[in-house]
């Protein structure tokens, strides 16, 4: 206990005086302050190899916060702020994102798009209530690929998806097949994506229809009314998609496997209170 006074007073007062005062030796406090650091530093090193390893867990994605969540759920006891820290001691961080692409809206000439019912309300109370639409770049050794994804805003699970080399409204469509063989909706979904030739076509607007979805669009050039679509995109971008892939096929198979093993059930999202999609979905009884 005098010890722990002196280093908590230690700017106030001088430690040899304290020392003196409270009949301890100045050497003997410098012993255990040494032993306390030697301590501490050692349950920072078994930390350090926890988030390691819950890091290595993440195919190298997770930052401090989810780092933090993955440990807690192991049952270790640790603070962000401390993860923080030794993170970037350490030189523990997430991988950079491929930033090569080409422009994948193109608006169709002459078509009225549907007014933006979602108006960026990205909210759901239930599975199928509102899923969102859009498609992406895919860069390969062998030429762009395509990918599109239908995800449900209640759990942020992607339902539906496809790949093409061709972006038009065959690869669309493929995903949103995927989407309702899946799920099995109920009729009044409200279904989002932009305005791109794609998903304004006759072909996909007819599959909308018949499955009497209420369709909503965003606004020209507001990348925010589909927020969550191109969130999952970037996440992608920084996790899987970090360099060209060598084939089509490699990109087929990797991202299959990242959507379908890690995204979907095991990566923890930090608008599901740490869950996956399919844990948050179990959790509500889906």
């Amino acid at each position: 206990m005098r010890y722990q006074f002196i280093r908590a007073h230690r700017l106030e007062f001088r430690v040899k005086r304290m020392c003196r005062v409270l009949e301890v030796s100045a050497s003997g406090y410098y012993a255990w302050q040494l032993a306390q650091v030697s301590t501490r530093e050692l349950e920072n090193r078994v930390l350090v190899e926890q988030i390691r390893a819950a890091y290595k867990t993440s195919r190298r994605t997770y930052g401090s916060p989810r780092i933090q969540a993955s440990l807690v759920r192991q049952g270790i006891a640790c603070g962000r702020h401390r993860v923080a820290r030794l993170m970037r001691r350490e030189g523990i961080s997430p991988q950079k994102r491929h930033k090569r692409h080409p422009v994948t809206t193109q608006r169709q000439p002459g078509v009225i798009p549907v007014l933006n019912h979602l108006n960026q309300d990205f909210s759901a109370t239930v599975i199928n209530e509102k899923w969102v639409s859009d498609f992406t770049y895919i860069d390969t050794a062998q030429g762009w690929l395509y990918l599109a994804i239908v995800l449900d805003l209640f759990s942020r699970k992607v339902v539906g998806w496809a790949m093409a080399e061709q972006m038009d409204s065959a690869l669309v469509e493929a995903a949103w097949r995927m989407a309702v063989q899946g799920r099995r909706p109920s009729s009044n979904l409200l279904h989002h994506s932009d305005q791109g030739r794609q998903y304004t076509s006759a072909s996909y607007q007819s599959c909308l229809s018949s499955a009497h979805m209420q369709v909503s669009m965003s606004r020209v050039g507001n990348c925010y009314d589909n927020a969550v679509a191109e969130s999952f995109f970037g996440t992608l971008k920084a996790e899987c998609v970090t360099s060209q892939f060598a084939s089509q096929a490699l990109a087929h198979t990797a991202i299959f496997e990242y959507i379908e093993v890690w995204y979907n059930r095991q990566r923890l999202h930090s608008t599901l209170g740490y869950l996956s999609p399919a844990e948050f979905e179990q959790q509500h009884g889906h």
